[in-house]
């Protein structure tokens, strides 16, 4: 079976050593890079399979460099920042991340966040027939789950691919409310832990996304007290 790479970027090299000594002691294989620009010359090189990513960082912080990445790359991406209001975890999912977790962080909950994301990603690259082939249309958004692209008025949206499962799993699912524990469980693939905001942060962002703002009905639907749904 093929070892599994994973770049981890921070300017803290303490830091990218724990985290190496993590990935060995569980056979991944760990690249390490100490700036935005060593990190984008590995990605050009290597074969790697998910991104560790720190926001602080000199000259190209994180956040700018998740957003270059996400331009040619789909690997998985998880942000590491001391931030942690709500608002700078938008700023950090919304360039593309696809989790976001605080700092200091236990080892268990980063090999643990690692391991999900993986399984998400290979289960995309691996899957060979789409859940359904038919096109769902919702309102003026239309969701293509063979070529896993969303289009607004006939012009593509981008969505990371967390976004895509957010919406996918409400658009197929319409008119049924989905706890904030159930979306997560479902598209991270792993269990929910209390105080876990990543959920609501990603459908903020993926409202920005897909909602008509000329029009006062919005796709996603906030069920207050319950979760979010989308209606016939």
């Amino acid at each position: 079976m093929k070892q599994e790479t994973i770049l981890i970027v921070d300017d803290d090299q303490d830091i990218v050593e724990f985290i190496s000594v993590l990935l060995a002691k569980e056979q991944y294989r760990a690249i390490q890079a100490f700036n935005a620009q060593d990190a984008l010359t590995y990605l050009e090189s290597e074969d790697i399979q998910l991104i560790v990513l720190d926001v602080m960082m000199p000259e190209i912080d994180g956040i700018e460099l998740c957003r270059r990445i996400r331009e040619s790359k789909p690997i998985p991406i998880i942000m590491l920042s001391a931030r942690t209001s709500d608002m700078d975890k938008v700023f950090g999912l919304g360039a593309g991340a696809d989790d976001y977790i605080s700092k200091p962080f236990s080892s268990i909950e980063l090999v643990a966040r690692i391991k999900a994301q993986l399984r998400r990603y290979t289960y995309l690259n691996n899957r060979t027939q789409p859940v359904t082939d038919h096109k769902l249309t919702i309102q003026e958004l239309t969701i293509d789950p063979a070529a896993r692209s969303v289009s607004l008025y006939g012009k593509s949206v981008k969505l990371t691919k967390t976004e895509y499962d957010i919406l996918l799993l409400l658009a197929q699912n319409r008119n049924r409310v989905f706890t904030m524990e159930e979306i997560y469980e479902k598209v991270w693939k792993e269990r929910y832990f209390s105080g876990n905001n990543s959920v609501m942060v990603h459908i903020a962002r993926l409202r920005e996304k897909i909602d008509d703002h000329l029009r006062e009905s919005k796709i996603i639907k906030n069920i207050w007290g319950v979760g979010y749904k989308i209606e016939e």
